[in-house]
C-alpha cells in the first residue's frame, strides 16, 4: 500500500471509531478527518472545495429551503393534523400506514426530499400520540430507500448505474424492469422493520434523546427545521402553500423526467420561491441546516480520498479479480456483497461509478449477460442500512431521532443480510445469466 492509502485507511477507521464512541459531534468528526486528509496531501484543496459544492450538498440545501417554505406556509401543519386524525383512529399501526404511504411516493420520487418533508411529520405525529419518534424515524429512512429500489427513477443510484451501463455498451433499463427484484426486497424489508425494528433498538428506544454538544443540537430534529419553530402553529396561507407545493413537485418532476439534475431543479426552485416572495431570503438562510451539510461534505471528502488514493480501486479489483473461473451465481453473490460494503463507506454515486464497469467486465469474462450483475449493483448500491452515513436519508434522521451509531448497526445489519438474500433469489429468477 502507498503512504496515501495508509493515511486514508487510518483516517477512515478513526472516523468510524469516533462515531461509534459517540462523544464528539458527528460533523466535527467528519471535518477533522477531512482536515487530516487535506494537511497530509491525500486530497487537494480543490477537491475539498468540490466536496462542499457537490451536487448532493446543493440539492439537499435547496430541498431544506423548499421544505421550510412548505412549513412556513402552514401546509405541513395541515398534513400533520390529517395524519394525527388517522393515527388516533388506528394507533401505532396508523403510523406504520403513514410510513407505507410515504414509501409509496419514494417509488417515483427521490427519497431525500421525501424524508426531508416526511420526517418532521412522522416525528410530530408520534409525539402527538405519545409514542417515541425513534421507533419510526429510522424505519422511515429505510422504507424510502427500499421502495426507491422498485423503479428506475426511484433512486439516483439506479439512474447512474443505467447511464454507466449505457456508456459500457449495454441497453438502457425500462422504468419498471427492475420492479420484480425491487418489490420483493421492499416487502421483505418493510415486514422486517414492522416486526423487529423496535425490539432491536431495545433500551435505546425508551432512553432519552442524545443531547448534542452545541445549542443547535439540543432539540431532536435540529437538522430539518428547528424543532421549537416547527412546534409553533403556522397559519395556513393557501396561496403560498400552493406555490411552494407546485415548486416542489415541479423540481422533482424535472429531475424525474431528466429535464435537469435534482441539484439544478431544486436550486432553481429554492431561488424561485424567494423571487415569488413565498419565503424571504433571511427565512431561506434560516431553513438551511449547516450541521448536516457539513457532515455530508466531510464524508464526501473521505470518499474522494479513497477514490483518489486508489484504496477503493485496490480493494475492489483485488476481490473481483479473484472471481474469474467461478460460477456466475458465486460471482453475483460476491459482487453484491462487495458493492454493499463499499456503499457503507462511500457515497452511492461513487460506488455506482466504480463498480458498474467492473460488473460489466466481470459478466463478459464469465460469458454471461451483464444484466443480473447491473441489477445487483443497483440494489446493493442503495442498500446502506448498517451505518448512519451510507445514505443521505440515514443522515437526516440520525440526529433528528437522537440515535446512536450502534442503533443503525443493530437494526440495519440484519436488514442488509435479509435484503441481500432476497435480492440474489429475485435476480436469479428475473434476470437469467
Amino acid at each position: 500500500m502507498t503512504l496515501s492509502q495508509i493515511v486514508t485507511l487510518a483516517v477512515l477507521l478513526s472516523v468510524v471509531g469516533a462515531l461509534i464512541w459517540d462523544k464528539v459531534r458527528s460533523d466535527v468528526v467528519a471535518l477533522t478527518g477531512a482536515a487530516v486528509l487535506l494537511v497530509t496531501g491525500v486530497v487537494r484543496p480543490v477537491e475539498v472545495q468540490g466536496a462542499f459544492a457537490s451536487p448532493a450538498i446543493i440539492a439537499l440545501a435547496s430541498l431544506f429551503v423548499i421544505a421550510y417554505a412548505l412549513e412556513l406556509s402552514g401546509l405541513l401543519d395541515r398534513a400533520i393534523d390529517a395524519a394525527v386524525r388517522m393515527c388516533r383512529r388506528l394507533g401505532g399501526a396508523g403510523v406504520w400506514l403513514l410510513l407505507a404511504l410515504i414509501g409509496l411516493l419514494s417509488c417515483f420520487l427521490n427519497s431525500t426530499p421525501i424524508v426531508v418533508l416526511g420526517a418532521p411529520v412522522v416525528r410530530d405525529v408520534a409525539n402527538a400520540l405519545k409514542l417515541p419518534p425513534k421507533r419510526y424515524l429510522m424505519p422511515l429512512s429505510y422504507i424510502t430507500v427500499l421502495t426507491g429500489c422498485c423503479t428506475l427513477i426511484g433512486t439516483s443510484t439506479n439512474l447512474l448505474v443505467d447511464d454507466m451501463a449505457r456508456v459500457a455498451g449495454q441497453p438502457r433499463f425500462g422504468l419498471f424492469e427492475i420492479t420484480p427484484v425491487g418489490l420483493p426486497i421492499a416487502l421483505a424489508g418493510g415486514l422486517y422493520l414492522f416486526l423487529f425494528s423496535s425490539r432491536l433498538m431495545g433500551r435505546s428506544l425508551t432512553g432519552p434523546a442524545i443531547v448534542q454538544h452545541a445549542p443547535d443540537f439540543e432539540a431532536p430534529g435540529a437538522q430539518v427545521g428547528d424543532a421549537e419553530l416547527f412546534a409553533e402553529r403556522r397559519p395556513f396561507q393557501s396561496a403560498k402553500a400552493l406555490l411552494a407545493g407546485a415548486v416542489f413537485v415541479g423540481a422533482i418532476a424535472a429531475a424525474a423526467m431528466n429535464i435537469a439534475p435534482i441539484a439544478a431543479s431544486a436550486f432553481a426552485g429554492a431561488v424561485l420561491l424567494i423571487l415569488m416572495r413565498v419565503i424571504t431570503a433571511d427565512e431561506a438562510y434560516g431553513g438551511l441546516r449547516p450541521q448536516i451539510l457539513i457532515l455530508i461534505a466531510g464524508m464526501v471528502v473521505i470518499g474522494i480520498a479513497m477514490e483518489e488514493s486508489g484504496l477503493a480501486a485496490v480493494a475492489t479489483n483485488t476481490l473481483v479479480g479473484s472471481l474469474h473461473g467461478v460460477s456466475p451465481l458465486v460471482a453475483l453473490v460476491v459482487l453484491y456483497g462487495l458493492t454493499m460494503v463499499l456503499t457503507e463507506l462511500l457515497s452511492n454515486a461513487t460506488v455506482a461509478v466504480l463498480v458498474t464497469p467492473i460488473a460489466v467486465a466481470l459478466a463478459e469474462s464469465l460469458g454471461v449477460s451483464p444484466r443480473p450483475f447491473l441489477v445487483a449493483v443497483m440494489m446493493a448500491g442503495s442498500a446502506a442500512f448498517a451505518t448512519p452515513f451510507g445514505y443521505q436519508t440515514n443522515v437526516i434522521v440520525y440526529q433528528m431521532g437522537g440515535y446512536r451509531y450502534m442503533d443503525f448497526v443493530r437494526v440495519g445489519l440484519p436488514l442488509n443480510l435479509l435484503t441481500f438474500a432476497v435480492a440474489i433469489v429475485a435476480i436469479r429468477f428475473s434476470f437469467p445469466f
